[in-house]
């Protein structure tokens, strides 16, 4: 070997040379082998964990609801412009009214943050609105907690037809998931209210999912379960089915509080809040 081969050999950082082992966490064809699924399930539990910790954020307010519901101002933009145009106007109509729904859930995160904001101090932030960070009533919930000038955060997953994560989203606590139970534990470990807009699968899954765990007590704290829009959901979910059939029992229902009002839902949140939740700080199921 020359001279002018063995310098460039010496100087050559060695993780560059041909053949030089990697270690198994720093290789990305390991990393996202079938091998390294536990590995990739553990990431996704501990980053959320050490983020929150080093935010302080103690506990969070969650908000379900469809991704395809717009804020007003757009749906009457788009009804002018079908109107304009001579179009069908129906989808158009049914959009504007749908929008009522993203500016409740705008106002009410709004409220609760700007409630939460004014807490006496405990040492950490206390129920930060917390959403799936896509479109629709979960932008508007970040969008909401974000005018009021509090963190907020978003808990986004990776799918093929999902959209980048909405910029009402607090950077630090901004989240995006692979896995769908990994996700559904952080939405609901540090989680003491609920509520829930007019949705579709997604939304119906959390709120049948919270359901079955408050009903087996296999999550014992108290959690105020809200559904917003009892128009929506009266027409989509027909629980008192279930208990005319014995598939629940009466008392279930109660698991639930119907509203249509953004007063309410805030009375009856932050009453629930302060009567169970406010002395005890943190998550839990």
């Amino acid at each position: 070997m020359s001279q002018k081969d063995i310098k460039r050999v010496i100087e050559t950082p060695s993780e560059t040379l041909p053949g030089d082992p990697m270690e198994a966490y720093a290789n990305p064809e390991f990393m996202n082998s079938p091998t390294a699924r536990p590995l990739r399930i553990l990431a996704e539990y501990f980053q959320p964990k050490e983020r929150f910790e080093e935010r302080e954020i103690n506990d969070t307010i969650l908000f379900f609801g469809s991704a395809r519901i717009a804020p007003r101002d757009k749906a009457e933009a788009t009804l002018e412009a079908a109107r304009v145009a001579g179009e069908d106007t129906a989808k158009a109509e049914r959009a504007l009214f749908m929008s009522q729904y993203y500016e409740a859930a705008r106002e009410l995160a709004r409220r609760l943050t700007e409630w939460s904001l004014n807490l006496e101090p405990c040492g950490g932030r206390r129920f930060v609105v917390c959403t799936g960070a896509g479109p629709g009533i979960m932008e508007a919930a970040n969008r909401g907690a974000h005018e009021a000038g509090g963190e907020t955060v978003g808990l986004g997953i990776t799918l093929p037809m999902e959209e980048k994560n909405n910029p009402y989203v607090t950077p630090d606590l901004n989240f995006e998931f692979h896995y769908f139970f990994t996700r559904k534990f952080w939405f609901l470990y540090p989680a003491k209210a609920l509520v829930l807009m007019p949705g579709g699968f997604g939304t119906l899954d959390e709120l049948f999912e919270t359901l079955t765990l408050l009903q087996t007590r296999k999550m014992k704290k108290p959690l105020p379960v809200v559904l917003f829009g009892t128009e929506y959901w009266d027409k989509v979910l027909n629980l008192e089915a279930l208990v005319e059939f014995g598939a629940i029992n009466a008392a279930d229902l109660n698991l639930i509080h119907r509203t249509d009002s953004v007063d309410e839902a805030f009375t009856y949140i932050t009453d629930e809040l302060c009567k169970h939740a406010l002395p005890n700080p943190g998550p839990g199921m």
